[in-house]
């Protein structure tokens, strides 16, 4: 199922891991115990990025800081996307980056 977000332009691995960031499957260029550290990697940050979510919610009064619906943290060649319990890394400046993340987010409500 979510094997299918390799044919966009750029993802090279997609992995779906438990709420203790236990990977639970991972597809492409990646090795095993690779995907497992980026399953923990994407657990701890959507942790804290959950966080920072509620502390702003919290010192601005303002709402719509949470739940937070994916983050993206973006290298000089890779960028590293995750939506709820999924995670994908995508190489290239080019790549669709809101399309893959509306992908993501579709996907991790089925």
């Amino acid at each position: 199922m979510i094997r299918r977000i390799l044919a966009l332009d750029g993802v090279n691995v997609i992995c779906h891991f438990r709420d203790d960031g236990y990977l639970l499957e991972g597809y492409g260029l990646m090795g095993r115990d690779d995907m497992a550290r980026l399953a923990q990697f994407a657990h701890d940050y959507r942790r804290m990025i959950q966080g920072n979510a509620d502390q702003l919610a919290m010192f601005t009064g303002m709402r719509g800081w949470t739940p937070p619906h994916g983050w993206i943290a973006r290298g000089a060649v890779q960028s590293v996307c995750g939506v709820g319990n999924l995670v994908c890394v995508v190489e290239g400046a080019d790549a669709p980056l809101n399309e893959i993340l509306l992908e993501l987010r579709e996907i991790s409500h089925w």
